[in-house]
């Protein structure tokens, strides 16, 4: 399994106050969804951090893979718990959740490709 990034995410019920925050600490936004925004350096492009608007439900990190079928096979295979189905999102990614021990609910996503 290839690890291509990790990213946390924070929830916030003031969006666009938290990217101003980042933005004024030299980041910049690459994507911006409403209810999401990733930041990034300009300078390392995977140094980034998610703002998600507060929902009980949206995961504390996003881990990016290689390969998001062979983790979610894994996954089933360990019996770990799956929150969030398999499944090919319209922004472009393909992706699972499943929450680790503590509780916290981590994304696990691939970007698709074509």
């Amino acid at each position: 399994m290839t690890i291509e990034r990790a990213v946390p995410n924070i929830k916030t019920n003031r969006v666009a106050e938290t990217r101003a925050f980042f933005e004024r600490l030299g980041f910049e936004a690459v994507m911006d969804l409403g209810w999401i925004v990733t930041v990034a350096s300009p300078d390392n492009p995977k140094a980034q951090v998610n703002i998600i608007s507060e929902d009980p439900a949206a995961p504390g990190i996003s881990v990016e893979v290689g390969d998001v079928d062979a983790v979610h096979a894994q996954a089933v295979e360990h019996g770990l718990e799956i929150v969030y189905p398999l499944r090919d999102e319209e922004w472009g990614v393909r992706r699972f959740m499943l929450r680790e021990p503590g509780g916290t609910t981590v994304n696990v996503v691939s970007h698709r490709r074509g």
